[in-house]
């Protein structure tokens, strides 16, 4: 690959921006990362604020062995980057009633806890985990398939897998195989929110990511999951790609149905011979490419496709560590109407589900000495609702708090604040570039998966690809290292070229 010396340029930080950067960087390639940022990480990095660190977006990292893949193929050991420090327990659900369940890997505890909680429940949970190894064993090579055309998908690897996807019907029926109790399949179920969606209608396909997080774990890295873009923006720049902060791309050059470069912000034309897009799809398309170099991906066609919720977010520095678990869930005292009023309302939910980490409690790096840095989540309706968050933030701030007083064990929050930040549909639109500020990006419905869903080799031109949350495999972060990982053999692969041995050897 040195003696051809093949230019790519890509368009954003992000994990799958700077995952196939790095990949393309160690195999030979002059690369180019155009951040207009003046950090890395996008969605997935961080910030500090009065001596307290906070990620921005994800928390939760799963499926580890991608990201070691990732580091081994550009030559690389994971641990010489970055610290992971697996979750135990893995969160804290807090039901309706006040009861707490808090599952565990450790197989004779969390018998117990669900013998205490619901009992005779632990067969169903064994059941749920040999069952769903066997999915998880045959879906995942198929993920990592790009689907650029329907002779991807028709094929009889990926006939043979239909008996196992279960997209026909959705994750709450599909977990009601193996859990009777509504709130126990609660409990397996409330992961869809992951991809921004309903349980009722998240496809049962992604019974697969109760199931990770179960049978291999939830992890956390030390100083934040911003530690991610930054080992990968380190890797990156050892094999000599050029990161270029606080430099907006204006626009993606499209001639004669092929990318030739893009243009800055300062007029300045990077001409490259392929362009990857890892910026927010349909934000990229609808602002980075001229109206008539699209045909497939118009502005009407954007807005009819169906989008994630959003997320209201709260950073909170605290003078004080509460007793509780790293990751904590309470849901709604109504959670099917909550989820449906995120899902399909037009108004907030006074009855809100709320995510929240207490990392300090793993990793006393990110809050001086006896504070913590406190990340709380509220699924929200996407920016087409239409509410008007300039009126509605106080009073929603003042639900989120008071629900977490009331019903998580945090009390007297508001008087331990000693620094804060809010995040609403309206920032992750205008200030972080997140199309309707549906955070988790194109929804994962059957008719936006797979061949449905924008290719990694992007269908529209020629030498252009796409990774991120809104291309295959879809959104979070382990989906998104597959992005990368793909789009960046497509490329090498269209020079006669392939990723190292270590890939071979992880197929």
């Amino acid at each position: 690959m040195e003696s051809m010396q093949k230019r790519v340029v890509i368009v954003g930080a992000g994990p799958g921006g700077l995952g196939a950067a790095m990949l393309l960087a160690s195999a030979g390639c002059l690369v180019d990362v155009f951040e207009k940022q003046p950090y890395v990480g996008g969605r997935t990095s961080g910030f500090e604020q009065d001596g307290f660190c906070f990620d921005l977006g994800p928390t939760f990292l799963m499926m580890t062995y991608i990201l070691h893949e990732l580091f081994q193929l550009s030559g690389r050991r994971l641990e010489d980057y970055m610290t992971l420090q697996e979750i135990d327990p893995l969160y804290r659900l807090i039901f309706h009633d006040g009861r707490e369940f808090l599952p565990t890997r450790q197989a004779a505890q969390m018998k117990a806890e669900m013998e205490r909680l619901f009992p005779g429940s632990y067969q169903g949970y064994q059941r749920f985990l040999d069952v769903e190894s066997q999915k998880f064993t045959r879906l995942v090579p198929r993920l990592r398939v790009p689907y650029s055309s329907w002779r991807d998908q028709l094929n009889w690897q990926f006939f043979s897998s239909l008996p196992t996807l279960d997209a026909h019907q959705s994750l709450h029926t599909k977990l009601g195989r193996y859990f009777s109790d509504e709130d126990l399949r609660m409990a397996f179920t409330f992961q869809a929110k992951y991809l921004g969606m309903s349980p009722w209608e998240c496809p049962g396909t992604f019974s697969m990511i109760p199931y990770m997080e179960h049978a291999r774990g939830i992890y956390h890295v030390m100083g934040g999951l911003q530690q991610i873009t930054r080992g990968m923006a380190k890797a990156f720049a050892e094999d000599g790609g050029q990161l270029h902060l606080s430099t907006a791309v204006q626009e993606i050059l499209v001639e004669k149905g092929q990318t030739t470069g893009v243009r800055l912000e300062n007029g300045e034309i990077v001409k490259a011979d392929d362009v990857i897009i890892n910026a927010d799809f349909a934000h990229a398309m609808t602002h980075l490419v001229k109206p008539e170099k699209r045909r497939k991906y118009t502005d009407e066609r954007l807005r009819r496709k169906k989008y994630s919720c959003s997320t209201f977010m709260l950073y909170l520095g605290l003078d004080t560590l509460y007793d509780v678990p790293h990751h904590n869930v309470v849901f709604a005292e109504d959670y099917r109407k909550n989820v449906e009023e995120v899902a399909k309302g037009r108004a907030l939910s006074a009855d809100p589900s709320i995510y929240f980490q207490n990392a300090s409690v793993t990793d006393p790096s990110l809050a001086p000495a006896g504070q913590s840095a406190l990340y709380i989540l509220a699924p929200v309706p996407n920016k087409t609702s239409g509410i008007a968050w300039d009126k509605e933030l106080s009073q929603y701030r003042d639900v989120v708090l008071d629900t977490l007083e009331r019903r998580a064990g945090l009390k007297d929050l508001r008087s331990h604040i000693v620094t804060e930040r809010v995040l609403t549909p309206d920032h992750w639109e205008q200030e972080h570039a997140v199309f309707y500020g549906a955070t988790f990006s194109l929804a994962h419905n059957i008719g936006q998966m797979l061949v449905f869903r924008p290719h990694n080799k992007f269908e529209e031109w020629e030498h252009c690809y796409l990774v991120g949350g809104g291309t295959h495999p879809g959104s979070g972060l382990p989906t998104i290292f597959e992005s990368a990982r793909i789009s960046a053999k497509l490329i090498l692969e269209s020079y006669g070229q392939t990723l190292n041995a270590a890939d071979k050897a992880n197929h």
